[in-house]
């Protein structure tokens, strides 16, 4: 049988070209919003290029930061960033894997377990500088026992405040990818008399692992740049050292001194600092996306 058209009734069709209209308009909104967002990244993007590439050598990899208007690079800078976010990711991952994992199995249905999660997306959007200044407050101007402050300005202190940034990104992943692990592989493991922490560790972290990685290197590319909680914590060296008990330099913050001084190769310095931290950022965020979508097709 040949389907017979009903026609329209008038105030049907202007409610259908209302919704159109405002569908359409819609989307050009949205679209022009996007092209400008692109636009200025592109322009961001583009400046950094062409004022930080010049000046990427080797003396930015090999030499200490120089005084004004001397050669130098970021050597110390490096390291000291590369050691604070290393000591970030080992305090804070173990604790997010931990509480992301009592969230997903243990305090999924129950009122604790909701606190949790409310308080884990506060502080995950948390000023990155009031994290500084609790970690200030309690680790670097409070004295200890001998009247001298607890750590004092350190690495070990910056390296607590970037783990306060490292530990919600990591429990936020860690619950995610622990309640999509389908409640059939809990069963089927717990019906062969599986202990608990056994399924925990041998099923359901194999299956949320490449997710859980994921997270943690997200978190390696938000701590990478900060600037606020090294100020208070870390404070900053203009020499090379290894001692974590003593302030040590970062490149953001070595960046945030040299700009705008007035001195051409400190500002030079900068630039380049800042390609380099954009790249790297830049490169954990695609190597985050990489396991991302391998984990999608396989779960697929």
């Amino acid at each position: 049988m040949n389907a017979v058209a009903v026609p329209m009734k008038p105030a049907s069709q202007h409610l259908y070209r209302r919704r159109r209209l405002g569908n359409a308009v819609a989307v050009i909104l949205a679209t022009a919003a996007a092209i400008l967002g692109l636009l200025f990244l592109g322009w961001i993007l583009w400046t950094l290029v062409a004022k930080g590439l010049g000046h990427i050598n080797v003396a930015l990899f090999t030499q200490n930061q120089p005084p004004p208007l001397e050669a130098g690079g970021l050597k110390n800078a490096f390291f000291g960033s590369l050691v604070m976010c290393a000591m970030g990711l080992l305090i804070g991952t173990p604790l997010g894997i931990a509480a992301g994992t009592w969230l997903a199995e243990y305090g999924n249905a129950r009122k604790l377990g909701t606190t949790v999660r409310f308080v884990n997306d506060i502080l995950l959007s948390a000023p990155s500088i009031v994290l500084g200044l609790f970690v200030y407050a309690i680790f670097v101007a409070k004295p200890g026992p001998d009247s001298d402050p607890l750590l004092g300005f350190s690495a070990l202190s910056g390296g607590i405040a970037l783990a306060f940034i490292v530990l919600p990104v990591v429990v936020r992943t860690t619950d995610e990818m622990l309640r999509l692990v389908p409640t059939q592989m809990r069963e089927a493991a717990l019906s062969l008399g599986v202990p608990q922490w056994k399924v925990t560790m041998q099923v359901l972290y194999r299956s949320a692992l490449p997710g859980i990685v994921t997270g943690v290197l997200l978190a390696l590319a938000r701590i990478s740049g900060e600037t606020a909680p090294l100020l208070f914590t870390a404070f900053g060296n203009e020499f090379w050292s290894t001692d974590v008990t003593e302030p040590m330099a970062a490149v953001s913050v070595v960046m945030y001194n040299f700009a705008g001084k007035g001195y051409e190769n400190w500002e030079h310095i900068a630039w380049a600092g800042a390609l380099v931290l954009t790249l790297f950022v830049l490169t954990i965020s695609l190597a985050a996306r990489a396991l991302l979508l391998r984990n999608k097709i396989t779960h697929d």
